[in-house]
């Protein structure tokens, strides 16, 4: 009988396959988008396809920033802002669904998590150390209720019940980019990667047999990393009054708004969140942040697979009910 292949060929097939695996390595790229750092690292065999799903990940990312940018006069919900104070208005599919999803984390969290915040937010400037006056943010608070935003779901149309509500996603937006950015490399079949775009990352299986390692610094010391944690297939996010803050009289005024008072939350100084997707982490970090390390945690405590890390207004560092017993 004829064989298919000769032990010749065999033998070259075989080392053309070692080769190929020797030639599999890390490939990452990082660079800025979304006003924050965004990097991606994905395990391929082959150059040029890692260079491809990496050049995918940053045009994503970009995509998603037209959209949801209030920076971009241009993106979809600048216009959303501009509009929808007036009447109805027809939005992507996109943009209605994060607005669902914010809805039902607002719902979840009894309104801590409100995008109408930016209401008030939006009169903040942190990099110039400037908030509004009390008449200013007397006025701003009376547009902030995320119930203001009325979803029409047959017809994709949105709109705002009171004329001077302004929303930002910027609280899970970025959740959002990287879940998108995930399920490229499910799409192109990697198993081992990982993505962040600022506090909130996807990692994708492990590395290489060993756990991603993820850092949490300390709030107040910015080369000080105070929990290392080991992660496989997991989502993290981390809210901080670190990121976007000004100090006046000694006190901190940082971008994550109580939504009931307009001013910023204190009973904490950061918050990290794992789960599955990271466009619920992200929502939920800012979420726990305004609540406090006792509600919040109450909080994470009655969702499945979810664990957060608090660290609270005296620096001490709380854990929810899992890790605690992990932790101990």
């Amino acid at each position: 009988m004829k064989r298919a292949f000769s032990i010749q060929s065999l033998i070259l097939l075989a080392a053309c396959l070692v080769t190929a695996r020797a030639a599999a390595e890390w490939y990452s790229d990082t660079q800025s988008i979304m006003g924050t750092r965004v990097h991606a690292e994905v395990w391929q065999e082959d150059a040029a396809a890692g260079q491809r799903v990496l050049a995918e990940i940053m045009a994503e990312m970009r995509r998603i920033d037209a959209v949801f940018s209030t920076f971009l006069e241009t993106s979809e919900l600048s216009r959303l802002n501009r509009e929808a104070g007036k009447g109805w208005m027809e939005v992507s599919d996109e943009l209605f669904d994060l607005l669902k999803k914010s809805r039902m984390v607002s719902d979840l969290t009894d309104g801590a998590f409100d995008i109408t915040y930016a209401s008030a937010g939006r009169y903040y400037d942190y990099r110039a150390g400037e908030r509004p006056d009390e008449e200013t943010l007397r006025m701003a608070l009376a547009a902030i209720n995320y119930r203001y935003v009325e979803l029409d779901e047959k017809t994709t149309r949105v709109r705002f019940a009171h004329p001077e509500v302004y929303v930002d996603l910027g609280g899970i937006a970025k959740g959002h980019a990287v879940d998108r950015c995930a399920a490229i490399l499910a799409r192109e079949g990697i198993m081992q990667g990982m993505i962040s775009a600022g506090g909130d990352s996807r990692i994708i299986g492990d590395r290489r047999g060993k756990p991603w390692t993820v850092g949490i610094r300390d709030p107040r010391r910015e080369d000080v990393t105070v929990v290392l944690l080991p992660l496989v297939d997991t989502a993290v996010s981390t809210s901080g009054d670190y990121e976007r803050f000004f100090e006046e009289d000694g006190v901190r005024y940082h971008h994550i708004l109580d939504p009931s008072t307009g001013d910023s939350a204190r009973a904490t100084r950061s918050v990290t969140i794992l789960g599955k997707e990271a466009t619920f982490t992200d929502a939920l970090s800012t979420s726990v942040f305004v609540l406090g390390p006792v509600e919040g945690l109450k909080l994470i405590n009655r969702l499945p697979g979810v664990d957060a890390i608090v660290i609270d207004a005296e620096g001490v560092m709380r854990y929810s009910a899992e890790l605690d017993e992990l932790a101990h």
